[in-house]
């Protein structure tokens, strides 16, 4: 079902009801829109898995619906109080997946004119609670691209006074942002679906960093996705929570894939991506020439030891025997 998780469908969505799947939370990992890249890293499937399940029952918890059913383990499904040792599927809700058509000059949207319920939103919705260096949003601001009003003394890492809220195509090659007005047209929503969407993403955001400030971590922004469900209610799905779908900090040291995209910014393969996804928006990995090169093993340990490391921190269990975040801090300020 991507790149980095794989789906198993045990019952079909319809246009009435939801079916039944299990996500695998893989070991793959991506970068830059690619894809799965040539290695993996050990236990990162099962951190993720951990992390979403841990936020999917607190979001429950306050009353937020999500299409989370529970964690997979020996053929039966368990809350996260009933589970000592790691695991990588968990059993959600499944909605209908409608892809925008394809076409010379971009995307057809149109067909959701005819959706009701029961599908994914064609959206990627962020919230922002600082912008770090290493985001997209740099690029775009300093092209005039920004499609809204942001403070003035804007610098990278500085908390904001307000979140800001970006919104991003989900079902693209690549992801283009939106302003909020042309998201709600491409996927044919109303202004109150919209407005709620927005409200949703702010309250999923204030119970992230609440829970990762008691940790001693920084939740810099992160991305959501949602759905809307037979009874036609929007509900939180997907991943959310993780080291792949947030940025958080420690001690002033990125925990996300940041500490992978920038060595690959190094490399290069990033520089032809780069000037691939100048050229042309579709099929731009056909541009290139380049093979991603694999991780150093220090990196690719230490990037392990980090999601397991978070994962244990979040969910309050020792699900995996990694150092702390402070006994690894030396290995994660490291310019790899």
């Amino acid at each position: 079902m991507g790149s980095v998780k794989d789906l198993t469908v045990l019952k079909e969505s319809t246009e009435e009801k939801t079916g039944i799947g299990h996500f695998k939370f893989s070991d793959r990992y991506s970068v830059f829109d690619w894809g799965g890249m040539p290695d993996e890293i050990p236990n990162k499937g099962a951190s993720l898995a951990i992390m979403t399940a841990y936020f999917c029952e607190l979001l429950l918890e306050k009353g937020i619906k999500t299409h989370y059913r529970g964690i997979v383990m020996d053929g039966e499904v368990f809350h996260l109080d009933k589970i000592k040792e790691p695991f990588n599927r968990i059993e959600v809700d499944l909605v209908r997946v409608i892809e925008p058509k394809k076409s010379e000059t971009g995307y057809d949207y149109s067909i959701y004119e005819e959706l009701d319920k029961n599908y994914l939103v064609p959206l990627e919705c962020i919230y922002r609670n600082s912008i770090p260096l290493g985001s997209s949003f740099w690029k775009r601001y300093r092209a005039g691209k920004i499609k809204y009003s942001v403070p003035k003394d804007l610098k990278p890492d500085t908390p904001l006074k307000e979140p800001i809220l970006d919104v991003s195509t989900k079902l693209e090659e690549s992801d283009r942002y939106l302003s909020w007005e042309e998201a709600k047209n491409i996927a044919h929503l109303s202004e109150k679906q919209i407005k709620e969407i927005k409200e949703l993403l702010l309250n999923v955001n204030n119970l992230i960093t609440e829970k990762t400030k008691k940790c001693g971590l920084i939740n810099q922004d992160g991305k959501l996705e949602f759905a809307i469900d037979p009874n036609g209610n929007i509900i939180v799905i997907d991943a959310l929570g993780t080291l792949d779908e947030c940025r958080f900090l420690y001690e002033g040291i990125p925990l996300s894939k940041e500490i992978l995209r920038k060595y690959y910014r190094k490399t290069e393969w990033y520089k032809e991506v780069v000037k691939a996804k100048e050229k042309v928006r579709k099929d731009w990995k056909t541009k290139v020439k380049i093979k991603p090169p694999l991780l150093p093993e220090n990196l690719k340990d230490t990037v392990s030891l980090m999601y397991q490391s978070v994962a244990n921190l979040i969910s309050g269990k020792e699900f995996f025997s990694s150092p702390t975040l402070k006994e690894l801090i030396g290995n994660l300020s490291r310019d790899y």
